[in-house]
């Protein structure tokens, strides 16, 4: 059975705009996934990125249609400049972790709300409030937004520093056991074909 690291941001676009075509594929496949939300800003400062509001214009515009024509590609809602973007991606991060440690709930719809909360809702994902929606709307004890912390901290940390050693340099990217790397979400057919012994 093949294993997945999933590394993303819970700022990222492109990971809400990958839908939930990650859980599908794994399913069809018997993957299993690990979700691992890291600093996305951290890790482009590690591995030569630039942060999008430091890119040069023609690359923002670019980046903005993308996102529009991916969105329509994948009938998903979004809002280009939503009202909470950039913000604090760690609380929403930390309730990743610490869901994924607990149980009891779907992950990937979790990831996901939390995605579609910043760029389709236009809700802050670093408010409590928010953090504790999403939870409960995947299957978690939404207390989990209170809970391990510390240990949230500590792997958040620790996922960069998996991600570095990975050669992951962006966001989503998915990372097979088999060595196999792909980047962005418009790689998860090619991801997809690799599961399927294709590619």
């Amino acid at each position: 059975m093949a294993h997945i690291d999933y590394y993303f941001s819970t700022l990222s676009p492109f990971a809400y705009l990958a839908g939930l075509r990650l859980e599908e594929i794994a399913g069809r496949t018997g993957a299993r996934v690990s979700y691992k939300p890291l600093d996305i800003l951290a890790l482009f400062a590690r591995t030569g990125g630039t942060p999008p509001n430091e890119r040069h214009p023609s690359r923002q515009a670019y980046r903005l249609q993308e996102m529009a024509r991916t969105a329509k590609k994948q009938e998903m809602p979004i809002v280009l400049k939503p009202a909470h973007w950039p913000t604090n991606p760690a609380p929403a991060s930390y309730a990743v972790i610490a869901a994924q440690k607990a149980g009891g709930g779907d992950l990937g719809q979790l990831v996901h709300a939390i995605l579609r909360a910043c760029w389709a809702e236009e809700r802050d994902i670093a408010a409590d409030e928010v953090v504790r929606d999403c939870l409960q709307s995947a299957g978690f004890d939404p207390a989990l937004a209170d809970s391990g912390l510390l240990s949230g901290a500590e792997t958040y940390a620790a996922n960069l520093e998996d991600a570095v050693a990975a050669g992951v340099f962006g966001a989503p990217f998915y990372v097979v056991d088999s060595g196999q790397l792909f980047w962005g979400q418009d790689k998860l057919a090619d991801l997809d074909l690799h599961l399927q012994g294709i590619l």
